[in-house]
């Protein structure tokens, strides 16, 4: 019996033993531990990818546009409120589309519209003289599929992403919209 657990114990340190010699001790040096970011759409979370077409049916992602401050829009041409709300989210495009920030590396964005007609959809950009690059859409109307992704149930609609793509603001319109977004740029 005693031989026994001599044998086991033997085996118990000499597996303890050869488990820490086989790791590679500068690999661990070197180990970076960072927070483990939530994807959601609350803020603090970070943003769920969208992945759609734009009006040239060339596929967007909101992936592509990490290093810069985004606003993602949910909007719609049939929608009355968000048509009156687009001079102000082109007057935000203009005055930051240029602007210096602390930490990221412009200003950009990100339209999902909630439209099922493509010509109306098109017609609405021009029209609101949306001038921005990033216009998807997939024609599903209230089923988008980023719009379920987000949780939007109403419009306009909007998310604020920083540089990282994580949420810092939401349902931003009006002076709301500048108000938030100055907290990023860099003061002279």
């Amino acid at each position: 019996m005693k031989s026994l657990i001599y044998t086991l114990t033997a085996f118990i340190i000499g597996a303890f033993v050869m488990g820490f010699t086989s790791i590679d001790k500068s690999a661990v040096a070197k180990k970076v531990y960072v927070a483990e970011v939530k994807v959601g759409t609350g803020i603090g979370d970070k943003a769920p990818n969208i992945k759609m077409g734009d009006l040239k049916g060339k596929t967007r992602q909101l992936s592509d546009l990490e290093g810069r401050l985004v606003l993602i829009d949910f909007w719609a041409s049939w929608c009355g409120p968000c048509r009156r709300e687009n001079p102000n989210v082109v007057g935000a495009y203009n005055k930051y589309k240029k602007a210096k920030f602390k930490k990221a590396k412009g200003f950009e964005i990100y339209s999902v519209s909630l439209d099922k007609d493509q010509s109306r959809w098109e017609q609405a950009v021009k029209q609101d003289k949306l001038t921005w690059d990033n216009h998807v859409c997939d024609f599903k109307g209230w089923n988008n599929a980023a719009a379920k992704l987000y949780g939007v149930n109403s419009i306009p609609m909007s998310f604020l992403i920083d540089e990282e793509g994580i949420i810092v603001g939401k349902d931003l319109r009006g002076m709301g919209l500048h108000t938030a977004i100055d907290k990023f740029v860099a003061k002279l």
